[in-house]
């Protein structure tokens, strides 16, 4: 199982995520610290309720004025550390004015999706954010406010002090350490070579180099059998709306829940080499900026779900950050219609059980998706010769208006 996670944060961050290993106090502890941070969410959210139904504005200033005031007179909340209250606070803050923004119309705002919910105790994970003020490492350990200090699995050593820390617990009930610092750049030689890539189904990413296809891996069909099999013990096992549920049913949830963990790092691990691969051979990349939420609503949305799309799109951009490589995101409107030879485009869109794309006006015939991955490098201003092994004349520093 691994211990380390990087994702990119932007903004020049990365995010560095180890486990953690917890004593009965510590764990007792941050519990704690969690349960009093929970309470403030949810007083945020009846506060904000109640703000909306009378027509008036909770704004950061006002959600400060609560945190103050209820660690005042609650002596409960005052015995926890004020960090993790002031950045969930800020957390519920940001979580709101978002889906503000992403709402029109007066609709009662609790009632649509985007906005804070209540964290019921039984369903909510903890997680607690601390800033650079409210943890320290000292002797490889991670030490919180409020005298909570936990062992670190150390994989490897971080590449700058960190400015922040997220302490949670994920569905599997492992407890991790998630460290934001500066993301590092370690630059690969250069190899004058370009390659285009072009997302799928049938293949997860198709490129200009036969090499570097990524084939769909299907670790969510190999799953599929022992998935099912749990999702049959947790629907025998039920409970009632309003009743506790019972070991046997919290049991068939847990062993669901680390098979879907298990599947998800399958998929990372199989799109970081991947991606890791396509960096190394490449100094700049033409990808298609795919959106593949839109597929769920299709037929071919469990596939599409085993796919990855996503994460191996993340995990390239990630990848292409880190060791400084060019990134020029193509827009995908229109792309399996246009010939990569010619810029010729056909006057209807080729259905997807035609797999090969025959161009009308210069004869061209190639596979429909080695056609798409071709025109993102003509549309990202990149010399496609490039993309077959051969130096071109033209440097590299070519980018997309």
């Amino acid at each position: 199982m691994p211990t380390a996670a990087i994702t990119d944060e932007g903004a020049g961050l990365a995010r560095y995520t180890f486990r953690v290993r917890l004593s009965a106090t510590a764990r007792r502890r941050l519990e704690a610290e969690w349960d009093r941070c929970r309470w403030l969410w949810n007083e945020s959210v009846a506060r904000s309720k109640k703000a909306y139904a009378e027509g008036e504005k909770v704004g950061p200033a006002a959600l400060d004025r609560m945190l103050t005031e209820a660690r005042r007179v609650t002596p409960w909340l005052a015995a926890g550390s004020s960090v993790p209250q002031q950045q969930l606070i800020r957390d519920f803050g940001k979580s709101r004015a978002k889906a503000l923004k992403d709402i029109t119309g007066r609709i009662a705002l609790h009632r649509r999706a985007g906005m804070p919910r209540w964290k019921r105790k039984r369903d909510a994970q903890p997680s607690l954010n601390y800033t650079k003020r409210g943890f320290r490492l000292k002797e490889g350990r991670l030490h919180l406010a409020g005298g909570i200090v936990v062992r670190v699995v150390w994989s490897r050593e971080l590449p700058a002090a960190p400015s922040s820390v997220r302490v949670y617990q994920d569905s599997t009930g492992v407890w991790f350490a998630s460290f934001v610092v500066p993301a590092p750049v370690e630059q690969l030689p250069e190899t004058r070579r370009v390659i285009g890539i072009d997302w799928g189904v049938k293949e997860t990413a198709t490129t200009t180099s036969d090499a570097h296809d990524l084939p769909h891996a299907g670790h969510g069909r190999t799953a599929a059998q022992k998935l099912a099999r749990y999702q049959r013990m947790m629907a025998r096992r039920k409970p009632e709306r309003g009743q506790p549920s019972s070991a046997g049913y919290r049991a068939a949830k847990a062993q669901t829940a680390k098979l879907y963990k298990k599947v998800a790092r399958q998929r990372q691990d199989t799109a970081r080499k991947w991606a890791k691969r396509v960096n190394r051979d490449h100094d700049a990349l033409a990808v298609e900026d795919f959106r593949p939420k839109f597929l769920a609503k299709t037929t071919m949305a469990k596939k599409a779900a085993d796919a990855a799309i996503g994460a191996a799109k993340t995990a390239l951009l990630e990848m292409a950050r880190k060791h400084g490589r060019i990134v020029h995101l193509v827009h995908p409107a229109h792309t399996t219609m246009d010939c990569a030879k010619c810029g010729a485009r056909t006057k209807h869109a080729l259905p997807l059980s035609e797999r090969t794309y025959t161009c009308t006006v210069c004869g061209a015939v190639s596979p429909r998706d080695k056609n798409s991955a071709r025109v993102m490098l003509v549309r990202a201003g990149l010399n496609p010769a490039g993309a077959e092994g051969i130096r071109p004349d033209e440097t590299l520093s070519q980018r997309a208006a």
